[in-house]
């Protein structure tokens, strides 16, 4: 069974102080000054990182301290556990999505494919995958955390292949028969099982072979020689 980290009392001497009670909690006068949460984001994404390296098994609240240069009681008033803070930290990957409305089009489903492999994206992707293995263990005790993960790492990618593949329709390119539902994942699907289990890294080869040697002849495109 996985530890889950436990405040530090003397690192948070504001606990000790707790009421008693929820009435007592809700008639205690509010005093103090309000929290701060402008560095939610840094702190948010140093959380990330280390969950990207140390896995969640082998992530501390004090290694995100650390990497965010916060104090430990700063982060446990903000987020009660471990769990509370990899869950949010998870959540908000979604606000670095793609703009679907920014997208390449180049006037072919291929060119738009291929367009999207970037150094920058192929890195954040990366990233992301290592994020999905460090939560891999939670998961199984969580299983409600599938779908802030797929929503934050796998959903985004998806989602622009159906906007290229429904383009490729409109354009008369492939049928709009097909299963542009199941084809979408086959992209994030793939590259997902190269890091998770071969532990080999996603590179522009690898993506190349999968548009041109599974995707596009699954939607009846001719590729090049």
């Amino acid at each position: 069974m996985t530890q889950i980290d436990a405040p530090d009392l003397l690192d948070a001497p504001d606990l000790l102080d707790a009421p008693d009670s929820l009435d007592e909690a809700a008639s205690a006068p509010k005093l103090g000054r309000k929290r701060d949460h402008t560095r939610d984001p840094e702190i948010l994404d140093a959380a990330l990182d280390v969950l990207a390296e140390t896995g969640y098994d082998g992530m501390t609240i004090d290694m995100v301290a650390a990497r965010a240069k916060a104090g430990k009681a700063t982060l446990y008033r903000r987020w009660p556990s471990k769990a509370h803070l990899v869950l949010d930290a998870v959540a908000c990957m979604k606000q670095s999505t793609y703009d679907l409305d920014q997208l390449p089009d180049t006037g072919t489903l291929r060119g738009d494919l291929v367009a999207m492999i970037k150094p920058h994206s192929i890195e954040d992707g990366e990233r992301k995958l290592q994020i999905m293995a460090g939560v891999m263990s939670m998961l199984s005790r969580d299983p409600g955390l599938a779908d802030v993960v797929n929503a934050a790492i796998v959903e985004p990618r998806a989602s622009v292949n159906r906007m290229f593949m429904r383009r490729a329709i409109a354009r008369g390119e492939i049928s709009p028969d097909a299963d542009i539902e199941t084809l979408s994942m086959i992209t994030p699907s793939m590259a997902a099982y190269r890091t998770l289990v071969l532990k080999k890294p996603v590179d522009r080869e690898f993506l190349l072979s999968i548009i041109d040697g599974v995707l596009l002849p699954a939607l009846g495109i001719r590729t090049p020689a």
